[in-house]
């Protein structure tokens, strides 16, 4: 964690503000708590705020507020020292079928660990994972603390294709793709739910802030979960 935030130009129109150089919860709920301090005390011409994993990018309209008039204000609003409540972490699980077609990649993290399949299943679904933000695309979720024993490099070549509700991992990250797109994580399951679906509100089902545990389920369990969500319209 840096001493000091370090406020980084970021173009013309935005700026980053900068708390640290690694993935911790700490750095991360103060990014989160600057997010909130400004969007519930804003000044005209601030704009979107998007936040990461140890930084805050704040967009703003130079047309009405000027970047050190930006740099300014957000230095204040740290100084004040106030804590913005964040949102209580809610805990949400998600049902995973782990291996076969759906985890493709399960072997490999297993034999690159040194461990079994169903050890590695067990170290992934009994762990408690912080989330801490979301990009890449619409839903996508980055959980951190994945343990050290499993950790996995990702694939050394993206595949070009990675079905929805994929549950994957990379290093010591791991997540769901809520759409098809190409991606470079290691599959070890899948899982029946709709992490995004633009017609929900809000359409993600995580946000910043929330716990996740995988929950292991059969492959007839798996099938029955998609069957009853198609049967209600895909929510």
């Amino acid at each position: 964690m840096h001493s000091e935030p370090r406020f980084l130009l970021a173009g013309d129109a935005a700026l980053v503000v900068e708390f640290g150089n690694k993935i911790d919860e700490e750095i991360n709920r103060r990014v989160r708590s600057l997010a909130t301090a400004l969007e519930e005390n804003p000044i005209p011409g601030l704009a979107e705020m998007v936040p990461t994993y140890r930084s805050l990018l704040v967009h703003y309209d130079p047309l009405r507020l000027s970047h050190g008039d930006l740099v300014e204000f957000v230095r204040t609003t740290l100084e004040k020292g106030q804590e913005y409540p964040l949102p209580e972490p809610r805990m949400v699980e998600i049902p995973t079928l782990y291996g076969g077609e759906f985890g493709p990649d399960l072997p490999f993290v297993a034999e690159h660990n040194g461990l079994s399949i169903d050890e590695v299943i067990r170290i992934h679904s009994g762990t408690v994972y912080p989330v801490y933000m979301l990009g890449f695309s619409p839903g996508f979720a980055y959980l951190g603390g994945l343990p050290e024993e499993i950790a996995t490099p990702r694939l050394p070549t993206p595949r070009t294709l990675v079905p929805t509700g994929s549950v994957a991992m990379a290093g010591r990250q791991t997540g769901v793709y809520p759409i098809a797109t190409p991606g470079g994580w290691r599959l070890i399951g899948r899982t029946p739910l709709k992490l995004f679906d633009p017609q929900r509100d809000p359409p993600t089902l995580l946000r910043a802030g929330d716990r996740v545990r995988f929950v292991p389920i059969s492959e007839e369990e798996y099938w029955a979960r998609l069957e009853r969500k198609e049967e209600k319209g895909g929510s």
